[in-house]
């Protein structure tokens, strides 16, 4: 079996997970990464991120978080991290290799890359759900005289002292954001088009992924009365911030439609204290304010947009479509799809954790990857083609 029969694209926490895990199970493979860097993006998330998930449901297969890690994190240990664990599983990814695209071919796969073609048996797409950064269409952005970056670029509060800011967006970016900015005393409101459910990261001194963990054993239905009766006690009612709980249970909304829950940090103090003003949707903006949904305009002299990224994966992969749902996101994870040789890993973000869930996918996707080489190596020796 050759290195090139096995193609992993992407080398942040999936792809390293998968190529550890493919490590083990003796198989040799490719890994590449477009950026220069693995983990490129942690290498760009803002200062003062921290992981949402504890280290303790956080580390990759086959290699534990130190001792001396502090529950949740920073963004530098995350990287530090990653760099460790490629050096202890002997991953050295193909860097500053893009890949353009990814079209199955009789029984192989052919892989345009910006460093040449190849042409694997499988391919491992773990390139994650952050692929490329959504912009909404707004009218009039393009007349906006201040500044307009999206989330994905945002550093610090450094450059909006002093600078009436608006969020858009109450995922849980735009939600720490808001919060970054509040606490460096930046003026800032934050955009809620929509009802959503806020729900703390630790509730009664416990992690709320270690009771999340805990609860994905039971039914759906059972899981959303507990965490509503729950949310209730603990975060109240916030609509008279401008913040409105959902109709239907936050398990429920991350099943239909991905949206997750904001996992708050201390945003809706600074909401209830008038820190951070909670806004509706954004109509127009004009070249030094935004007209929100009821008329109502407010002068903005720099905005961030939190409004999330897309896998970008229908312009790589031929046929996506056919396996994928109306949110571009592939139906099925950590095992084989609708198109043969192709897994996905690193593309679900539950309320267990995604780099959980990438802990339990990479390890399931090696043993089938395993199954399957084992096959074409069974099949090709009887054709007197088998592979060296």
């Amino acid at each position: 079996m050759q290195s090139e029969d096995i193609l992993v694209i992407g080398a942040g926490p999936a792809g390293l997970a998968v190529s550890a895990s493919l490590r083990r199970e003796g198989l040799k493979h490719v890994v590449l990464e477009r950026e220069e860097n693995i983990g490129s993006a942690w290498h760009r998330h803002y200062d003062r991120l921290h992981l949402h998930t504890t280290k303790t449901y956080s580390g990759l297969p086959m290699m534990p978080w130190p001792k001396d890690t502090p529950r949740y994190p920073s963004r530098e240990q995350v990287v530090q991290y990653l760099q460790a664990y490629a050096a202890e599983h002997h991953i050295t990814p193909h860097l500053g290799v893009t890949v353009h695209a990814v079209q199955r071919r009789g029984d192989r796969f052919t892989v345009d890359t910006s460093a040449g073609v190849m042409t694997p048996r499988v391919v491992v797409m773990a390139t994650g759900y952050n692929g490329a950064p959504v912009l909404p269409s707004v009218p009039g952005l393009a007349s906006f005289r201040g500044t307009a970056i999206h989330a994905g670029v945002y550093k610090n509060a450094s450059l909006y002292r002093g600078r009436r800011t608006l969020v858009v967006g109450c995922g849980n970016s735009g939600a720490e954001i808001a919060l970054d900015l509040a606490e460096q005393g930046v003026d800032v409101a934050m955009v809620v088009r929509g009802p959503v459910h806020v729900i703390p990261r630790d509730m009664f001194g416990r992690p709320t992924q270690h009771t999340n963990i805990l609860l994905s054993y039971l039914p759906l239905g059972l899981r959303d009365a507990i965490a509503v009766a729950t949310i209730g006690l603990v975060v109240g009612d916030l609509s008279r911030w401008g913040i409105v709980r959902p109709a239907v249970g936050p398990n429920h909304m991350i099943e239909e439609s991905g949206r997750i829950p904001i996992l708050d940090l201390g945003t809706v103090a600074m909401v209830k204290q008038g820190k951070i003003r909670v806004l509706p949707a954004v109509q127009e903006i004009l070249p030094d304010k935004v007209r929100f949904a009821g008329g109502a305009m407010h002068p903005f002299e720099a905005i961030i947009f939190a409004t999330g990224y897309t896998p970008d994966l229908g312009k790589v992969i031929e046929g996506f479509e056919t396996i994928a749902d109306a949110r571009g996101r592939p139906h099925r994870f950590g095992e084989e799809t609708g198109i043969a040789g192709l897994y996905f890993v690193g593309f679900k973000n539950p309320p267990t954790g995604a780099l959980r869930e990438i802990a339990l996918e990479a390890p399931r996707v090696a043993r089938s990857i395993r199954t399957t080489v084992r096959g074409n190596v069974a099949m090709d020796a009887v054709s007197g083609t088998a592979a060296g």
